[in-house]
């Protein structure tokens, strides 16, 4: 809770040096210390829903970052609304816009929540046998399956308490979501995260096409390419005439999105029978029809031989992606963060990239 996470000591330091900000510090400054959360007043996960519905002005989203229902969430926003006297979020069409009170309030809860994340950055101490920290990443499903077993696993044995959350998050919102603290770590293939991030660069991924064993159409070997003009045509012709499951990467901002583009460009309409949101989804259509599904290849491999599926390099050059974490400038230097960086960096970097 926000009361207990600051001493008393530290807490009116914070509070005198952004007094100015406004009536939220107005009304804390009249506390004394509070070593729990009453009746009627909020702690620091109801400042951290008011800083998310101020950017996505939708509950359901809001829930979904937190990973709380929605159910919660309104009863806390009802704690928020009475704590200030004020609506702070009025529902308009089919989003949640913020009161002028809301707007006053934004940079003073931004300021306490700036403080306490730097707090936990600049001088608490960070030991993974004994800490129960959460990390909050965004990934899309392939680094979901491919990556969380070994990472968990190594988690078990080194920080037995500490937690991992996968959060979905709309891509133009990650930047700031990542400046703010709120998601820790992307993980994949985010070229527009730019201004304030650094990146480690994990490996350079490619693509395979996935089809089940006993197609009526399709094999190994009559789908791989060659080293002749003959062959090389003759697969691909066999590749496009087939039915095909397509990965959407609408909204995810992953680089993926560039070899979706050129699968649309050379299948026919009619041949993409289906677009899913994640990567296992086609490989489960795949294992159950006579659909082909085109995925990353690290995760397509796990799921071939997971599925019993064939697992073949699509005749046609798609564009690689470079797969890297990515965290907020502001975080570098925090403890566990560094800490966290650097199992993913021992588990999965595979060409000897530096961070930028």
């Amino acid at each position: 809770m926000l009361w207990q996470a600051f001493a008393h000591q530290g807490l009116e330091k914070l509070l005198r040096t952004a007094e100015r900000s406004g009536t939220l510090f107005a009304r804390l400054h009249d506390m004394d210390v509070i070593p729990k959360i009453k009746d009627g007043e909020i702690d620091l996960l109801h400042l951290q829903i008011f800083e998310i519905l101020l950017v996505e002005r939708n509950l359901t989203r809001c829930a979904r970052v937190l990973n709380m229902t929605q159910p919660a969430l309104s009863k806390m926003l009802a704690r928020l609304r009475l704590f200030f006297g004020d609506p702070l979020f009025v529902r308009v069409a089919l989003r949640m816009e913020p009161t002028p009170k809301a707007l006053e309030l934004a940079q003073p809860v931004r300021a306490v929540l700036d403080g306490m994340r730097a707090l936990r950055s600049g001088y608490a101490a960070f030991d993974p046998l004994t800490s129960d920290r959460r990390f909050s990443i965004f990934m899309v499903d392939a680094a979901v399956v491919q990556m969380l077993p070994p990472l968990l696993a190594a988690l078990r044995v080194e920080a037995p308490k500490v937690h991992v959350q996968a959060v979905p998050c709309d891509v133009h919102h990650l930047d700031q979501w990542l400046e703010s603290g709120l998601v820790d770590f992307a993980i994949g293939s985010f070229a527009s995260l730019t201004q304030g991030i650094r990146r480690h660069p994990l490996w350079t991924e490619g693509y395979v096409s996935l089809f089940r064993k006993g197609h009526p159409q399709l094999s190994a070997e009559n789908l791989r390419t060659g080293d002749d003009e003959a062959g090389t045509r003759s697969a691909l012709e066999r590749f496009v005439n087939e039915q095909h499951a397509l990965v959407s990467a609408t909204g995810t901002g992953h680089e993926y999105a560039h070899a979706e583009r050129k699968l649309e460009a050379i299948l026919p309409r009619d041949h993409i029978v289906c677009r899913v949101p994640t990567f296992a989804a086609a490989a489960l259509i795949a294992r159950n029809s006579d659909v082909v599904a085109t995925v990353p290849r690290t995760l397509g491999i796990a799921l071939a031989r997971d599925l019993d599926l064939v697992a073949v390099e699509p005749p046609l050059p798609l564009p690689p992606m470079e797969i890297a974490q990515y965290w907020h400038d502001r975080f570098h230097r925090d403890p566990g963060s560094q800490w966290f960086r650097s199992i993913v960096r021992r588990l999965f970097l595979r060409d000897g990239a530096q961070a930028t």
